[in-house]
């Protein structure tokens, strides 16, 4: 019994994070979710996501490429088939994609055929997210890192989408086997205004490099520090179960070195 249950805690610290396998820019998040809150209410959000681009950068004097950029977004709302039904498109709308891989390539041509067509705007940049997680997906790595590159460097630095570029470059960087790059961009995501979806992953992601590289105890550290002072959040509720799993490999967990999140809450009240 105890042999079965070390092999399961070791299947899951190898195994990928949800949010590693579908990465975390708001509308993956929101996708990924699809099957409790239902395709058409995530298609509904991704739309609503258009039409504040669109006002956004209408504010700023970019109204062509800005309204071109929801028409180049607008792939993300097509579905991929389920049933052999779907393959019928209503009237006037695009048929839906048959894979994921091939949303993704569309996707990718989409977004990269919008950024060519608009350089050096805003809009631009603002496609460089989007088109990242799509090359990510793809396995196009070296494509991904430059998207989110570029994003990072020339988005506004208080964007809430800013955490999710460094976490989609981390990702990048994993894959490709660079730890030490992977665990620096996962260190800036922790430094910006992640927002809720996000909030206490760019510390989870640090753990879950630190772990990789054999260095357990200082994953343990940072992951007790985050359930204890996030213990109401995804990554705090993950922090605990990755605890648990360090513990059961014989790592001591640690003392939190922050104070837990209701000592917080009080002494700010």
């Amino acid at each position: 019994m105890a042999e079965k249950s070390e092999k399961m805690t070791k299947q899951e610290l190898r195994a990928p994070d949800a949010f590693q396998l579908y990465g975390a820019e708001a509308s993956d998040w929101l996708m990924k979710r699809s099957q409790i809150i239902g395709a058409a209410v995530a298609v509904v959000i991704v739309g609503g996501l258009v039409a504040a681009l669109v006002h956004y950068f209408s504010n700023r004097g970019e109204e062509q490429a800005s309204k071109q950029l929801g028409s180049a977004l607008g792939v993300l709302g097509r579905p991929v088939v389920v049933t052999s039904e779907q393959l019928q498109a209503a009237p006037g709308e695009e048929p839906p994609f048959k894979s994921d891989k091939e949303k993704d390539e569309g996707i990718v041509k989409s977004l990269s055929d919008f950024r060519a067509a608009h350089k050096g705007t805003d809009a631009a940049v603002t496609a460089a997210l989007p088109l990242g997680k799509a090359q990510y997906r793809l396995g196009d790595y070296d494509g991904a890192l430059a998207s989110f590159g570029e994003y990072t460097k020339e988005a506004n630095k208080k964007d809430p989408l800013m955490a999710s570029a460094y976490e989609g470059q981390g990702y990048a960087h994993e894959a490709k086997g660079q730890l030490d790059q992977a665990l620096a961009s996962f260190q800036e995501m922790a430094k910006v205004d992640s927002g809720e979806f996000l909030q206490g992953m760019g510390q989870y992601h640090q753990a879950r490099i630190l772990v990789a590289q054999g260095k357990k105890d200082e994953a343990a550290q940072i992951l007790a520090d985050l359930k204890a002072s996030q213990a109401n959040t995804a990554a705090g509720r993950m922090a605990t179960e990755r605890l648990a799993v360090l513990a059961a490999q014989g790592v001591k967990v640690p003392e939190p070195k922050t104070a837990p999140a209701a000592a917080q809450a009080q002494d700010a009240g």
